[in-house]
């Protein structure tokens, strides 16, 4: 998750071990790379990971892997009470764009390649659109989605596309953003990011974290930590919920591939 959901992660880990009598610790102090690692490895417990990222994982065969533990419903009109999300294709507000068609030629930032919203569903878009190779005029790789955002803010970049959810947690504690850059996209909906759960685990403590992770929202408690990240509850899914975003990455491959050297400043 990004850097913003920090402390919603910490509430959760929290209401979550005290719901089942174990202790547990959020792994905030390594990069997110080696945290998604661990994940499949069976070295860290539980976790959030980009829909993209769960399937490569499922559909490699990682031992011990991953299962579906639940995904979250958002609040607001636009999710539906559905386990969904979007990407948000955003400018600055002095920028001419005003549609993913009108970047032709622009400076590209996306977060990295393992991305759904950030990578994999532009180039989908595109493909639909009959691009293959050099819309953009050039294409660089953040590392992440709100390092893409300040790219974009200090004019590095002419565009980036956004997770929803990121970008309405970064607009709530940053209100002034919306004077700063404007939604020309909007692509989606996806299906949204889950909570997935180490196959290394018991049966008895997935099952217990399932229940308490369901059950959330009937609970005072739990809908304190879900309000603080605009959640309305967790809901069950399936490996198959996900098939679109293995369907939208087979069509995103037609797309020649873009550069994956993660760019740490392009101004000083």
């Amino acid at each position: 998750m990004a850097d913003n959901a920090v402390d919603f992660c910490r509430a959760l880990a929290a209401y979550l071990a005290a719901r089942i009598g174990t202790p547990a610790r959020v792994l905030d102090d390594v990069p997110w790379q080696e945290c998604e690692q661990r994940l499949y490895e069976g070295q860290a417990d539980l976790g959030v990971v980009c829909g993209l990222q769960y399937v490569h994982s499922v559909d490699r065969g990682d031992v011990p892997g991953i299962e579906l533990l639940a995904a979250p419903i958002m609040c607001g009109h636009r999710y539906a009470n559905r386990p969904v999300y979007f990407s948000e294709v955003v400018v600055r507000q002095d920028h001419a764009a005003r549609s993913l068609s009108d970047l032709r030629g622009a400076t590209w930032a996306y977060n990295e390649p393992t991305s759904h919203s950030g990578y994999a569903i532009t180039r989908y878009a595109l493909a639909r659109r009959g691009e293959r190779a050099g819309f953009f005029g050039q294409v660089i790789a953040s590392g992440t989605h709100l390092r893409s955002l300040q790219l974009l803010l200090e004019g590095a970049i002419d565009a980036t596309a956004i997770d929803s959810t990121v970008l309405e947690q970064e607009l709530r504690v940053r209100p002034a953003l919306t004077d700063q850059i404007r939604v020309v996209e909007t692509l989606g909906p996806s299906p949204i990011p889950p909570l997935v759960i180490s196959r290394a685990l018991l049966d008895s403590v997935r099952n217990a974290l399932r229940s308490a992770v369901l059950s959330m929202h009937t609970d005072p408690a739990g809908q304190a930590v879900l309000a603080s990240a605009n959640i309305k509850q967790f809901v069950t899914i399936a490996d198959a919920d996900y098939d679109p975003i293995r369907h939208m990455a087979h069509i995103a491959s037609q797309i020649e591939p873009w550069p994956t050297t993660e760019l740490l400043a392009k101004t000083t």
